[in-house]
């Protein structure tokens, strides 16, 4: 009898007064994206996904929202440790993280990470106050220079560039540890006399750095042919000086490498939802492709290169769907 009267109450319920009991309700599945620091390309990358994704909510379930984060490692270890299920990381930071080395070195290869896409190319770049007479990388010793926070991807980068040009950043000049973010700021304020970052081009953080009363240049960082024959993540590049008409005493492309910036996931992760998020951006991918300068030149074929990690299965479904595998 009293079996009944729960299930009169449920009709009831449902059908006077349209309420559901939550646990029949339609489940929503709530997913985070680890991006970067809000002056770079990672944070308007990760809300351009989520917005295409929350537009079809109704349709898959998915309830994406955005975090700024530390970077690449920061991202790629969260979602090891479950607390993100999306991020984004430079091509260099997930290939450590598959061999289990650099910062991997004692957790070993990160066997669960998934690539899903790469995206926009990035540069290693180096700016200094041009009256803190830094013309070459060399000029670096004795100034202060922010490599980095702990962390970031870039941090890594920035060691890299040193080692191949003889530096020693724990003895040669005095390393600051900054948020990207902190950096332009700092420069201007005369706090710091040069920093290091990769990123895609145009960037909010170059806008910045180069629009202040103080005046800041590039640096070119040369002898990129010793980092790709020791790293196979890296490849030369310049960094076009059109996009910064602020920038001091740069009138041609500035010498530089880089890396590509890659979107990545975890093996628990399920198929349907990596899918559904691999499925909006490139069933929308010339909407997508104007969502930012630094995606000029991207292509579906290409965002498919730069992974060191295995496809996750969702996104490996999709791509052999329409034939891009």
């Amino acid at each position: 009898m009293r079996k009944v009267s729960i299930l009169a109450l449920f009709v009831a319920l449902t059908f006077v007064f349209g309420i559901v009991p939550a646990d029949v309700q339609a489940k929503t599945t709530f997913v985070t994206i680890g991006t970067g620091g809000i002056t770079g390309v990672y944070y308007p990358t990760g809300g351009a996904i989520a917005k295409m994704v929350n537009a079809k909510r109704k349709e898959y379930g998915i309830r994406a929202t955005v975090e700024s984060t530390g970077g690449s490692v920061f991202n790629i270890n969260s979602i090891m440790a479950g607390d993100l299920e999306f991020g984004v990381a430079q091509s260099d930071r997930q290939y450590q993280a598959v061999e289990g080395i650099a910062d991997w070195k004692d957790k070993g290869p990160q066997k669960d990470l998934r690539a899903v896409f790469s995206i926009h190319a990035e540069t290693v770049d180096l700016i200094a106050a041009v009256d803190a007479n830094i013309n070459s990388i060399q000029d670096l010793k004795g100034k202060r220079v922010n490599i980095g926070n702990v962390g970031s991807g870039y941090r890594q980068n920035a060691i890299d560039a040193l080692v191949a040009n003889g530096l020693d950043f724990k003895k040669d000049f005095h390393a600051e540890s900054l948020k990207a973010a902190e950096a332009p700021g700092l420069i201007q304020d005369g706090r710091i006399d040069a920093a290091f970052y990769t990123v895609g081009h145009p960037s909010g953080y170059y806008k910045e750095a180069t629009a202040g009363v103080r005046k800041v240049k590039f640096i070119a960082i040369p002898n990129a042919e010793k980092l790709i024959a020791k790293y196979p993540y890296y490849a030369a590049a310049k960094t076009l000086m059109s996009n910064y008409p602020g920038a001091a005493n740069n009138e041609e492309a500035v010498e530089t490498f880089g890396v590509k910036a890659t979107f990545v996931t975890s093996a628990k992760v399920s198929d349907e939802v990596v899918y559904a998020i691999v499925k909006e951006v490139f069933d929308n991918f010339d909407k997508f492709a104007k969502l930012h300068p630094a995606y000029k030149g991207l292509t579906k074929e290409n965002m498919l290169t730069g992974l060191s990690a295995p496809f996750h299965p969702g996104a490996m479904k999709y791509y052999k769907e329409v034939g891009l595998k």
